[in-house]
């Protein structure tokens, strides 16, 4: 692996020793600079699971990926830099409150003092590594715990507060996994109809003050809690945000040819006009610096 080429890629110019600070701040970095994206599924484009075929992508392409990509390449990245890293299985809670199948997600445990679950491929979740031990923690994006189920070895559940109930995000195991595991439920959310990556463009990422994400028909930008949406479904409006926002080459992805996306509707937002309708009480929302 070309550890520079990957710490440039999350603006990262220095390592210090493999500790939780330095575990804190590559992670933070990671969830900044490299987007939680479905472009290739919904473009056709198969993603392998292999670990230079998603360095390449990810770090030369300059793209991001979901959490088998994400989670897979920032196992091996903390690795070459001396942590000691197990990827883990993760079943996301469904909307009956149930749990998916087994490898439904990926996520990774680090051995430090303790273990920490750590987690740069599920969205808008915790900026920081959890304990295992319970203890609360909170961020921008939440306060998380993880609590152990009981009558099952080594079997968790990440939750997160939402008013005054816990909710659970997703169960996983503590068993170290291999990256060939994910084979068959990484397929099929690449090509069942029922799979989310299928049905909707995903594009997000975290940002100091929030996040920023671009659906189908809208772009979304957060600080501190309070959204402000914005109606996009020009594709060119799109192309551009794209690559504004998350840096990816919009001449790279077709977007005519995603089976989701929306034609063109007269009235929609030009670029131009576009940056004038985010500048929002003296901010301009495109500079993601302050963001």
């Amino acid at each position: 692996m070309d550890v520079k080429a990957y710490l440039k890629r999350i603006q990262v110019d220095s390592v210090g020793k493999p500790n939780l600070e330095t575990l804190q701040y590559l992670m933070n970095q990671h969830l900044f600079h490299i987007p939680f994206e479905n472009l290739d599924i919904l473009c056709n484009r198969w993603i392998r699971l292999q670990h230079g075929a998603v360095f390449k992508k990810i770090v030369y392409q300059k793209r991001g990926g979901f959490c088998y990509e994400l989670n897979s390449a920032f196992s091996a990245l903390l690795q070459e830099l001396g942590f000691q890293v197990s990827i883990v299985s993760g079943r996301v809670r469904t909307a009956d409150g149930g749990f998916g199948p087994e490898y439904d997600h990926m996520a990774l445990i680090v051995h430090l003092n303790e273990p920490w679950l750590v987690d740069v491929g599920f969205g808008d979740s915790a900026r920081q590594p959890l304990p295992l031990s319970g203890k609360k923690q909170s961020d921008l994006s939440g306060c998380y715990r993880i609590k152990k189920i009981p009558n099952e070895k080594e079997a968790y559940v990440l939750e997160k507060k939402q008013q005054s109930r816990w909710v659970s995000s997703y169960r996983f195991s503590t068993t170290a996994r291999r990256l060939r595991d994910f084979a068959v439920m990484c397929a099929y959310h690449q090509t069942s109809p029922t799979s989310i990556f299928r049905q909707q463009l995903i594009l997000t990422r975290a940002t100091l003050q929030g996040r920023i994400s671009l659906s189908d028909d809208s772009f979304i930008h957060t600080i501190h809690g309070q959204k402000r949406k914005i109606p996009v479904q020009n594709i060119d409006v799109k192309r551009y945000l794209m690559y504004k926002h998350f840096g990816i080459d919009p001449d790279s992805i077709p977007l005519h040819h995603i089976s989701c996306q929306k034609s063109n509707k007269p009235g929609d937002f030009s670029a131009s006009s576009f940056n004038e309708s985010i500048s929002c009480k003296g901010r301009n929302l495109h500079d993601t610096n302050k963001s």
